[in-house]
């Protein structure tokens, strides 16, 4: 029997009011959505994530709220499990929390943080997902010591609603993280490559389907003993529901400087142009090839996708 469909919204144009930011998070709701999400940088995100989705639980009742995703380096893992336990109580249990190992040299060279090499931060990924799982899987005290951080008796005030603890979303394109997100997450987020700092030639190419054939594989094979598998999870960064799908797909790679021919792009399981029907076909045919059932879109692209959506949530 196949995963039921939800969707993702990703907050990602500017709002200069708290009614603006609200009123997105309830239009979501009301379209479908499954999930509110906010990204994770100092200047091309357009908000505090955290902050963000605390108001946003004010205005909704049902949607959930996720970060896609937090930069681990920003913040200590014990600050971060008390922000995140407090944000599951504010929001009646709907926090998602998706945490990467940080990818864009932007963030660390406007905010002084040393950008360390990926293995360090992969390394540095694991002990937090360690830690976060213990101290917010338990209403005891934890001590925990790795390499990059230790807890002494460390409570969780407040417990999380949710138990055993806030589900984990972990995103990536190389074997390593994706083993680990196999392997401890609860979502796994198959995303592009973006080594280069950059939607690249390097990350254009990884939004092919033979690279996602790939990934896909070293989730399974990460996570093949596990008692049940993490749900599979994309981003759609093209998505539009148009009748001409070559002029809207040659117009998003000119906009966005991508190294892919029309025909290429339209075939990545990440671009979700065209008709309604050939949008709809497309998401089933991603759930059955590769098992996703969780897809993201930007909000710039939420309100063509929302039909889309309607018709497919929960199916």
């Amino acid at each position: 029997m196949s995963t039921p469909l939800r969707f993702g919204v990703l907050a990602m144009r500017p709002a200069a009011t708290r009614a603006e930011w609200l009123d997105r998070a309830r239009r979501a709701e009301d379209d479908g959505f499954g999930t509110f999400q906010v990204s994770d940088h100092f200047d091309r995100s357009p908000a505090s994530p955290l902050l963000t989705l605390a108001a946003a639980a004010q205005a909704t009742s049902s949607i959930r709220l996720g970060t896609l995703v937090l930069d681990n380096d920003f913040r200590h893992p014990a600050v971060l499990a008390k922000e995140l336990a407090t944000l599951d109580v504010l929001c009646d249990g709907r926090l998602e929390v998706g945490i990467g190992a940080g990818w864009m040299p932007a963030d660390y060279a406007v905010s002084g943080l040393p950008f360390d090499p990926p293995g360090l931060r992969v390394d540095r990924l694991a002990e937090t997902l360690e830690l976060l799982d213990a101290v917010l899987g338990s209403s005891g005290p934890v001590t925990w010591t790795g390499e990059h951080a230790r807890v002494t008796g460390l409570r969780s005030v407040p417990v999380p609603r949710q138990r055993p603890r806030p589900p984990l979303l972990v995103g990536g394109a190389r074997p390593r993280v994706l083993g680990l997100a196999g392997r401890l997450a609860d979502v796994v987020s198959v995303n592009i490559d973006v080594r280069e700092g950059r939607v690249g030639p390097q990350a254009t190419r990884s939004a092919l389907a033979d690279a996602v054939d790939e990934k896909v594989g070293w989730v399974r094979a990460a996570a093949a003993g596990r008692p049940a598998a993490p749900e599979l999870h994309l981003v759609a960064y093209w998505a539009e529901v148009t009748e001409d799908p070559e002029e809207v797909a040659a117009r998003r790679i000119a906009a966005a400087g991508l190294d892919l021919a029309p025909q290429e792009l339209l075939a990545s399981p990440h671009c979700l142009i065209g008709p309604r029907a050939q949008v709809t076909e497309r998401l089933l045919q991603a759930r059955e090839r590769w098992g996703f059932s969780y897809v993201t879109v930007y909000d710039s692209d939420a309100a063509s996708l929302a039909p889309v959506v309607a018709g497919l949530a929960g199916t």
